[in-house]
């Protein structure tokens, strides 16, 4: 009896040095272990208090039935890009183990642009549906751990009867993780530096109401919240609701111009697959505490995070909290604010 109480001492004793350990582990870029909450640490890509677990990419629907999404609110980093026809699609991160969802979704196919947007993260699991046939050899090539819907059971990919397909088809990223990391013991990156700031606002900037921002087939607006602090979404003209209830939205929107050109690849029935390019440098702009700001972002190669500078060269810092990062190749139309847009019926 007494060597059995040594041991299970002793096991305590590790399993608290592991967990102590976590932290540091942060740093690392990859890990066979899941993570564990951890609520005094902030999670790099937010800030927000929860710790840092493995880099989980989903890639959502973004078309008219795809709506309300589930769960994007959890997400600590989401990027909209262009897909066929104009319509734009989602890539979403999520690392932070305190958020983790239990469902995730309507999941859809990977794009080309993906795997750009991707590398900056590291050894990240990315989560889809599908890709097309000519695509997939690049899927394979890429310092990415593939963990789509074709190779996963229906216990982590299952199809939701309220909704008409393709639209239907969620994932259970609290299921993945534990079957891929913890059980399969396969390696998926931990968070690391990703090339932004957290700090105060940037001197000057444009005081603003709103911001619009659009692709061909797809529109989005933001409205500064003054009491909720944070910018409130809306989506061809409808306010973006989650599933939940919540209107999406963040703190810190970011709006990326990049170059969108026709790449080798077309979905099944011939539309070409445009390509956002985020490896290189340019305009943006970075909109928080109800203001725009012109900033620059520069990444010089695929598996370097992007900067996000000031015209000075300072770091454009971004608030605490959710990211959205759209991908455009056209300016915003920012609205300024003025004394009726000043009012708190307009600012919510």
């Amino acid at each position: 009896m007494k060597k059995i109480k040594i041991a299970i001492a002793a096991t305590f004793l590790l399993s608290s040095l592991i967990l102590t350990s976590c932290g540091g582990a942060a740093n690392k870029s990859s890990s066979k272990s899941s993570g564990n909450s951890q609520p005094d640490v902030p999670n790099l890509y937010s800030n927000l208090p929860g710790g840092n677990g493995p880099i989980l990419a989903v890639k959502i629907d973004d078309t008219q039935a795809a709506h309300p999404q589930i769960n994007l609110e959890k997400a600590d980093v989401i990027y909209i890009e262009q897909v066929e026809g104009g319509l734009s699609r989602i890539a979403a991160i999520y690392s932070n183990p305190a958020l983790l969802p239990s469902e995730v979704g309507p999941v859809r196919s990977a794009r080309i642009s993906d795997l750009d947007i991707l590398a900056q993260y590291g050894h990240v699991g990315f989560a889809f549906s599908g890709a097309q046939r000519l695509f997939y050899p690049k899927i394979n090539e890429a310092n990415l751990e593939n963990i789509s819907a074709d190779r996963e059971p229906a216990s982590i990919y299952s199809r939701d009867g309220s909704r008409q397909a393709p639209t239907n088809l969620i994932l259970h990223p609290q299921l993945l993780i534990t079957k891929t990391v913890e059980t399969e013991k396969r390696t998926i990156g931990l968070p690391k530096n990703p090339g932004w700031t957290f700090g105060k606002a940037p001197v000057g900037g444009t005081a603003i109401s709103s911001a619009s921002f659009k692709w061909p087939a797809s529109k989005y607006s933001a409205t500064w919240s003054s009491t909720e602090k944070r910018w409130l979404l809306s989506y061809n003209g409808s306010p973006d609701m989650a599933a939940s209830g919540v209107q999406l939205g963040s703190p810190t929107l970011i709006i990326q111009k990049v170059s969108i050109t026709p790449s080798i690849y077309h979905d099944k029935v011939g539309g070409v697959t445009p390509f956002s390019q985020t490896v290189g440098s340019g305009t943006a702009y970075l909109l928080r505490d109800g203001r725009a700001f012109p900033i620059f972002w520069n990444r010089v190669s695929p598996e370097t995070p992007t900067s996000w500078t000031m015209k000075d060269g300072a770091p454009a810092n971004f608030a605490t909290g959710q990211i959205w990062i759209a991908l455009t190749d056209t300016d915003p139309a920012l609205t300024p604010v003025t004394s009726a847009s000043a009012s708190p019926a307009a600012t919510k």
